[in-house]
């Protein structure tokens, strides 16, 4: 591949590959792991809720030490290929290593197994996560292709995300009757199907990467800028609209994060039925095409007609609604999952659109940043981005962890039942407590990020453009 030549179809579709692998695996880890072993192999919620903040808080810490070391390799296959595949293929062990605890192990065994294995598949996955997307300046000549390249990446790992969402919970009560054999609990049947699922999952991730890295060159050698933690926070507090931003985000990705932890227990022992994997993958489906569609569709089609400022209030009023009308429809007696998609339709593509905005505002960040300070902290406040994502998915996991420990919800049975009603053995009070951590919490949540934003964030549409325009200016002058 020449220095100027334009980037080939098999490069596109090979990179847009690795993101679908990559994220198949994070959302197996991020929505599964407390599930797996707190509800089927029995380890204390609170002790799970301590392990995953405590080890996404590590793994976020880690993100920009991976980012030096990556910055610093030089070998013939180039800067970031070779940690791409090093930590593919370590990540792949340690997934299924992860979902395949020994039926042997309990009490503080099961829980030192859970802490090693998750704070290593954090590290392994920093490991190929970071040269991944940090590459896309190596083989790209900037501009529209490199842009459109990074789209294309965002939309296939969301491709990635969605396919988890979906086929997960059906593919290992399949894989879990199918290697399990006759005469086993459904705890039982769980476990083995996880473990045969991951192996599916993680040798797709290893084939994905490897298909990446052999069609993905390396054009030249690029200057990696990597943000230490305390670049990051020095950045913050002198930038207070970055620190508007990164403030809301955590709260919103936190509010967000609490009900995605937690909806697959509401839809087993409250939503109930014996059928209730079919009625969570149905409304996993319809909210991930939803989320997209948002993302994609409906973003693009207000900013017609509102600022961005108006669309993320928009969002919030949405996701508001949505989370309002969860909980009156849930604290009914209806049965039918459809009625579901109504408050599903409101969070799934305000989630969407706000993935988008904080996206935005964060960019308007670096040039009023410029302006203050006189330096532009562009690779420094987009590292930020990954780091307050992690920050809240370690908190929001604690929050729902802790719930679950207050109601003691788990899967306690060992019925031999091909499908059992789990709602049955729930009391009220118990599913009131789960409908309101999932509802009421997050709503606090954001109604507190829309105060803190209205009065913190100033970047309007006028604002960014003066501030462009004195861009424009000094550099002028300094020319």
């Amino acid at each position: 591949m020449g220095e100027k030549s334009k980037l080939t179809g098999a490069a596109k579709v090979s990179y847009g590959l690795g993101a679908v692998g990559k994220d198949m695996v994070y959302m197996l880890s991020a929505s599964y792991v407390l599930y797996y072993f707190q509800d089927i192999l029995g380890v204390s919620a609170a002790a799970m809720g301590v392990i995953l903040m405590v080890a996404r808080v590590f793994d976020a810490f880690n993100d920009p030490i991976m980012g030096a070391i990556v910055a610093k390799t030089k070998t013939g296959f180039g800067k970031f290929r070779p940690w791409l595949l090093i930590g593919t293929v370590t990540n792949a062990i340690v997934l299924y290593l992860m979902f395949s605890a020994p039926p042997t192990l309990n009490g503080s065994g099961l829980v030192a197994y859970a802490a090693v294995t998750y704070i290593l598949w954090g590290v392994t996955y920093t490991m190929m996560d970071i040269p991944y997307w940090s590459m896309i300046p190596a083989f790209t000549e900037g501009g529209k292709e490199r842009e459109g390249l990074t789209t294309l990446a965002r939309s296939c790992a969301g491709v990635g995300s969605a396919i988890i969402t979906i086929i997960t919970v059906k593919a290992v009560s399949a894989l879990g009757r199918m290697f399990g054999g006759s005469g086993i609990n459904d705890r039982e049947v769980e476990r083995i199907g996880f473990s045969y699922f991951t192996i599916i999952i993680a040798v797709l991730f290893v084939l994905f990467t490897v298909i990446c890295c052999i069609n993905v060159k390396e054009k030249s050698t690029v200057d990696m800028k990597s943000a230490s933690v305390g670049e990051m926070f020095k950045a913050l507090i002198s930038n207070d609209q970055a620190m508007a931003v990164v403030v809301a985000i955590v709260i919103v990705n936190c509010s967000i994060y609490i009900t995605s932890n937690l909806v697959i227990y509401f839809f087993k022992y409250d939503f109930g039925g014996v059928n209730w994997r079919d009625g969570y993958t149905l409304f996993s489906t319809f909210g991930g095409g939803i989320q997209i569609l948002a993302m994609m569709l409906l973003y693009p089609l207000l900013r017609r007609f509102f600022t961005s400022i108006k669309i993320y209030f928009i969002s919030m009023g949405m996701a508001i609604c949505g989370y309002i009308s969860l909980l009156v429809l849930a604290s009914t007696s209806m049965t039918n999952v459809a009625l579901l998609f109504i408050p599903g339709f409101f969070i799934f593509a305000a989630n969407g659109m706000l993935a988008v905005i904080t996206t935005v505002f964060l960019a308007n960040t670096v040039d009023y940043g410029e302006i203050k300070n006189n330096r532009r902290d562009e690779s420094v406040i987009f590292s930020m981005q990954t780091f307050v994502v992690k920050l809240a998915s370690g908190i929001s996991a604690l929050i729902a962890a802790l719930a679950l420990q207050v109601l003691s919800l788990s899967n306690d049975t060992e019925e031999t039942l091909a499908e059992i009603d789990y709602s049955k053995g729930v009391d009220a009070m118990q599913k009131m407590g789960l409908r309101m951590t999932m509802t009421v919490i997050p709503i606090i949540g954001l109604v507190f990020a829309i105060i803190w934003f209205k009065k913190k964030y100033i970047l309007t549409d006028e604002k960014i453009d003066e501030i462009s325009r004195e861009i424009a200016k000094r550099k002028t002058q300094a020319q």
